[in-house]
């Protein structure tokens, strides 16, 4: 029992009981596999009879007109804390609570909104809801912790702390309602925020590959620059969860760079 699936499904079976849903919360960096496990996670609970409602925090986002851009700019860019529409997904999992048949929010990246509410799939009386995300279960930082900032990004385009700010409090707000919901958490630790960088450029490349493999030349893909300056608005949250929450994580599993267990 040595892969991150193993792992984990032993937890759930601990964790489970009859008749009471559970809301399993998988926290991981960008690139840290966790997308990727809830799948191999769900597919494995259905073998074993078991109704899984499978949640992801990008799915959650809001379109690019309703983020708060009029509070900061960067805001523009989808990920962070602000820029998900969490009524949503308050709705959502306290349907799934109730037992009702519940539609499950899907995410369209490609034109950058929530795919139309008639493809969202339905979900009745889950056994097992997997909710997953970058920053799923997050706590907020002291407000003395953001006056300085982490990288060049926040110097240079947050010089006054009105953007990371704002992040914080919808943590310790919304956020931390949203959050409230999960029964356990698991967290994919990576060993560091410089790897993270390492596979979200890996995760870009292969993008690159496959779309020229089907012969769609034509869609954008990050270069190396693009990407480097992308992942500075999560540099800061990544940071504080590997800090912080491995201690409070029902299950913290530590990571090397190739993404296998320590």
């Amino acid at each position: 029992m040595n892969t991150l699936q193993d792992r984990v499904h032993a937890a759930v079976v601990l964790w489970s009981a009859p008749g009471k849903p559970l809301v399993l919360g998988i926290c991981g960096a960008q690139g840290s596999g966790k997308s990727t496990l809830a799948i191999g996670l769900k597919r494995l609970l259905e073998g074993e009879g078991l109704n899984v409602a499978p949640i992801s925090l990008d799915d959650l986002y809001l379109a690019p007109e309703d983020r708060p851009v009029h509070i900061h700019p960067l805001f523009a860019t989808r990920g962070v804390p602000g820029t998900h529409d969490v009524d949503l997904g308050l709705q959502t999992f306290d349907s799934l609570l109730a037992g009702k048949p519940t539609a499950l929010p899907r995410f369209d990246k490609a034109n950058d909104r929530p795919a139309p509410s008639e493809d969202w799939p339905v979900v009745t009386a889950p056994d097992i809801i997997l909710f997953e995300g970058w920053c799923v279960g997050a706590d907020y930082q002291f407000d003395s912790e953001l006056d300085t900032p982490v990288n060049t990004l926040e110097r240079n385009e947050d010089p006054d702390a009105t953007w990371r700010r704002h992040v914080n409090n919808q943590l310790a707000g919304p956020y931390r309602d949203l959050f409230a919901r999960i029964d356990r958490l698991v967290l994919l630790a990576a060993p560091g925020f410089e790897v993270v960088q390492a596979w979200r450029t890996q995760q870009e490349h292969d993008l690159s590959r496959m779309l020229e493999n089907e012969g769609r030349t034509g869609k954008k893909v990050m270069s190396d620059a693009e990407i480097a300056r992308f992942i500075q608005h999560y540099e800061r949250l990544t940071r504080y969860i590997l800090r912080e929450m491995p201690v409070r994580a029902d299950l913290t599993l530590h990571l090397d760079a190739d993404r296998g267990l320590l």
